[in-house]
């Protein structure tokens, strides 16, 4: 990956950068345009205002979030603040605008009925009206709705609806900075999804490489949705919050070259992050003619082929080797394993 990739802003600095925008506006009749904020670990970056609209008791601010060169699914999108005064005492209180998430299931940090707003974007909208209240001689009592434009059509492309997040996208972030193909938010929705899973009370759940493997997952075990975690490539992002966080079992489906690499001991399963290795295939296959033939497979798929035409189950090898390894990484944590190894059309081709 190459090291000049730029970094961009998450949904939460976008917020806050508008926030920050539209309450100075409200106290001053001003925009500061370009808007500057702080970061929760010093940075100081400054956002150019899209828009801007001041009313009778009302200003809002809207900044284009920029991702960087992060393949992110709201890369572009309106991020917009409208401020209005609030009751005195009340401090800031949140509103799901258009395009932003409530929150409908237990599990994740913030209460049924909530906007998606997470709670550390959450401190730092607090934090800078807090300060715009103490330059311009504001209460600090404010109502602070967040708007993503669009942002009920992009959460679609996200796992919100399966978290119960619905109506919109999440309001995200944890150091306001989105480094590119960290894949955070990926992991970040894993994360919750287990959060979710575990408050319903599920005590069974499968983690699956795609969307073959999880539906496979859910038939065999009669699996729920809110029990499907989507872990794609990050394996070892599901066992290592698992590890923590305890459900009593977990299914791990995945095509063969996928967990074949599991098997390997890779935990990030991106084909550019880790490759399946033929060798390590064939090590698993007792017969040397069969071993060479395995070595020579241009693929995993293939040289499932090879040994099932032999008669030998190295669907089951693999199943077995990927459960040592996510065993390994569990670490004696109270979670049973089982692993489901796929072919493309979905038949189960090994388990352990």
């Amino acid at each position: 990956m190459s090291t000049n990739l730029r970094f961009g802003w998450t949904t939460g600095a976008c917020a806050t950068a508008a926030t920050t925008a539209a309450y100075t506006a409200l106290l001053t009749g001003e925009f500061p345009d370009p808007v500057g904020i702080v970061l929760p670990k010093g940075q100081e970056p400054t956002f150019a205002l899209a828009r801007e609209e001041l009313g009778t008791g009302f200003a809002a601010a809207h900044v284009v979030k920029d991702a960087g060169d992060d393949p992110d699914v709201t890369h572009g999108a309106l991020v917009g603040a409208t401020v209005r005064p609030g009751p005195p005492g009340s401090g800031v209180v949140f509103r799901a605008g258009p395009g932003v998430g409530t929150v409908t299931k237990p599990g994740l940090p913030l209460e049924v009925g909530e906007p998606a707003i997470n709670p550390v974007p959450r401190r730092m909208m607090r934090e800078h009206v807090e300060r715009v209240a103490r330059e311009h001689g504001g209460t600090g009592d404010v109502v602070v709705e967040i708007s993503v434009a669009g942002g009920e059509e992009l959460a679609r492309r996200t796992w919100n609806p399966r978290l119960g997040i619905l109506g919109g996208l999440s309001i995200l972030g944890t150091t306001g900075i989105v480094v590119p193909y960290s894949c955070s938010a990926w992991i970040d929705s894993i994360r919750r999804g287990v959060d979710v899973a575990r408050a319903a009370g599920r005590t069974h759940v499968a983690g699956c490489t795609g969307s073959t493997s999880e539906r496979v997952a859910a038939e065999l075990h009669g699996l729920p949705e809110d029990a499907l975690l989507d872990m794609g490539d990050f394996a070892g992002a599901v066992l290592k919050y698992l590890r923590r966080h305890p459900v009593p079992r977990l299914t791990v489906a995945g095509g063969i070259g996928k967990l074949s690499k599991l098997a390997d001991g890779h935990l990030d399963l991106h084909s550019g992050r880790s490759q399946v290795d033929l060798g390590f295939l064939a090590s698993l296959v007792g017969d040397p003619a069969l071993a060479e033939a395995v070595r020579g497979a241009n693929t995993a798929l293939g040289a499932l082929r090879v040994c099932q035409a032999a008669g030998v189950p190295l669907g089951d090898l693999v199943a077995a080797r990927a459960k040592a390894v996510a065993d390994g990484v569990l670490r004696g944590a109270p979670v049973e394993v089982d692993v489901v190894v796929v072919d493309r059309a979905g038949v189960v081709v090994g388990r352990a």
